[in-house]
């Protein structure tokens, strides 16, 4: 997965490191072969955290002034189409690990959803498509950058490799 470092201020006031290593909040998917979340981080606004705040997160999708920092690993669309995959079993496992997120998710259109967010998104590894609800698409490589505004769209991995993408969602309000 990834490696987060995070930084903070001991109790004397010097700059340190507070922790180093997996989020804690990091998930391998056992329905979805190749499937991988890990939430880096969140913020609620105005106040700069001291303590890990990914445990105690209650929604995936940040309200308005609130960020999520993830990253997102896409298993190519073959583990979709293999018939020992279980889109009922695939679809409560998203419905536990996250949480406000997976409830966005169309049922009658594939990966199809819409948050009241502003992403960033970056591509670490991999090829994605970006998938518009409007017929468009843009075939993302490493290093491109996204910017996701609230528009219904999808990531469809039509390569044979997984994709990673590592994203900031702004809680920007609206409906979803």
């Amino acid at each position: 997965m990834v490696r987060r470092v995070v930084t903070g201020v001991s109790s004397s006031g010097k700059p340190v490191i507070v922790s180093d290593g997996e989020p804690p909040r990091t998930r391998q998917y056992t329905h979805t072969p190749g499937f991988a979340r890990s939430l880096v981080w969140n913020t609620a606004a105005p106040a700069v955290p001291s303590d890990d705040p990914t445990e105690s997160l209650q929604s995936f999708v940040p309200a308005p002034g609130e960020t999520i920092a993830l990253t997102v690993t896409f298993p190519p669309a073959s583990v979709y189409a293999d018939p020992g995959w279980d889109p009922a079993a695939a679809g409560a496992e998203q419905l536990e690990a996250t949480p406000g997120l997976a409830e966005l998710f169309e049922p009658d259109a594939p990966g199809m959803h819409t948050t009241p967010t502003v992403d960033y998104g970056v591509v670490l590894s991999g090829e994605i498509v970006l998938d518009l609800d409007g017929g468009e698409t843009a075939v993302l490589k490493p290093g491109d950058l996204v910017v996701q505004n609230g528009t219904r769209h999808a990531w469809r991995n039509n390569g044979t490799e997984p994709a990673t993408l590592f994203f900031v969602l702004i809680g920007a309000g609206g409906t979803a």
